[in-house]
C-alpha cells in the first residue's frame, strides 16, 4: 500500500501557479525525494500534505483514505525554517512538542531523555535554543520530528548546517527509520545528496511534475550507453572512428557506443588489449534533470 497518494493536484496563489495537476505515490516504507531547483513548488506541496495550506482541487490520500485532520498526528515535519522558540531551554522545549503531539507527560519525558541520550546532547538540556549553533539546532529540530514515533516524515533540507560527522549521524537515522518501516520525505535542491539515499524521487520545476519513479529505473531510462574502459596497451587509429570517443587519458577511454557494448569488449579482445576495468557510467541525478526539464519545455524542444 502506498503511504501517500497525491492526484491530480493544483494550486494557484492568483495568476501564479504553484502546483499544476500533479501527481505521485509514495510506497509505505520508501525514502522519497522531492527534488527541485528553489521556488520550484516543493515547500508548496509539502503545506498541503501537512495541512497547513489546501489545494484548490485534486486528492491527497495517506494510507488509502483522504487526508483528515487526525492523519497530522502521524505525520512528523522539519521545515526548512526551524520553528524552534529561541528563548525556551532544550529540555523543556522537547518535552513541550512532544505533548502537542498528545504524548503523557511520562512518555514525552521518556522519549526525549531517550533521543538526547542517543544524539548525545544531555549536556545542553538547561541551554537556551538561542545559546545552540546552528548543527546543535538541528539535532534538537529531527528529535522534535520523530518524537511522537509518526509514519511519514518530511525533512526539509535536514543536512542544512551540519558538519560531517552529525550530517552522516543523521543520515544513519534516515535508514534505521526506514527499516523500522517508517516512510520518509526528503526535500532538497541538492541532487547529489540523494544519488544514494532515496528509493524513489520527483522531480518537480515551476509547480510542474518533471518525472517521478524509482532512481535505479530512471537511471536506466537516461542513460546514454557511455562506458568507462581501462586499459593496458596502445589503441590502434582506427579505435576513435569505430566509437563515438568522449575522452581519453592515462590508460583510460570513456565512449559512447550504440545500444549495446559487445563491439566495445570485442574491439580489445580483438586487439589482444588487456582490459584492466570497465563499467558502464549512469547519469546523476542532476544530469537527469537537466535532460527532462529540457524536453518538457516546447521552447527548447522547438530550438
Amino acid at each position: 500500500m502506498n503511504q501517500l497518494s497525491l492526484a491530480h493536484i493544483e494550486k494557484k496563489y492568483d495568476s501564479y501557479v504553484a502546483s499544476a495537476d500533479v501527481s505521485f505515490d509514495i510506497p509505505k516504507g520508501a525514502i522519497f525525494g522531492m527534488l527541485g531547483p528553489n521556488g520550484a513548488g516543493k515547500t508548496t506541496l509539502i503545506r498541503m500534505i501537512t495541512r497547513i495550506i489546501f489545494p484548490d482541487s485534486g486528492q491527497i490520500l495517506f494510507s488509502g483514505q483522504p487526508l483528515r485532520e487526525e492523519h497530522t498526528n502521524r505525520i512528523g515535519y522539519m521545515p526548512e525554517e526551524r520553528g524552534l522558540y529561541k528563548t525556551m531551554k532544550v529540555y523543556e522545549h522537547l518535552i513541550y512538542l512532544a505533548r502537542l503531539k498528545d504524548l503523557s507527560a511520562s512518555e514525552a519525558m521518556t522519549r526525549v531523555n531517550y533521543w538526547m541520550e542517543k544524539f548525545e546532547i544531555g549536556e545542553w538540556k538547561q541551554k537556551k535554543i538561542e545559546e545552540l549553533s546552528k548543527g546543535m539546532q538541528q539535532k534538537v529540530q529531527f528529535i522534535a520530528t520523530v518524537i511522537h514515533d509518526p509514519d511519514l516524515l518530511i525533512l526539509d533540507e535536514p543536512f542544512s548546517g551540519l558538519d560531517p560527522i552529525n550530517a552522516k549521524l543523521i543520515e544513519d537515522e534516515i535508514y534505521d527509520l526506514k527499516q523500522k518501516g517508517k516512510t520518509i520525505i526528503f526535500s532538497t535542491h541538492r541532487m547529489e545528496q540523494v544519488e544514494e539515499i532515496c528509493d524513489e524521487i520527483l522531480l518537480i520545476n515551476k509547480g510542474h511534475k518533471i518525472l517521478s519513479g524509482a532512481v535505479a529505473e530512471l537511471k536506466q531510462q537516461f542513460k546514454e550507453n557511455k562506458y568507462s574502459i581501462r586499459y593496458e596497451g596502445q589503441l590502434t587509429d582506427g579505435f576513435s572512428a569505430q566509437f563515438d570517443m568522449i575522452s581519453i587519458e592515462n590508460g583510460e577511454a570513456i565512449v559512447k557506443t550504440g545500444s549495446s557494448d559487445n563491439a566495445l569488449l570485442k574491439y580489445f579482445i580483438d586487439h589482444n588489449i588487456t582490459v584492466k576495468g570497465y563499467n558502464e557510467i549512469l547519469p546523476s541525478l542532476n544530469e537527469i534533470f537537466i535532460k527532462a526539464v529540457k524536453d518538457a519545455d516546447p521552447n527548447t524542444r522547438k530550438g
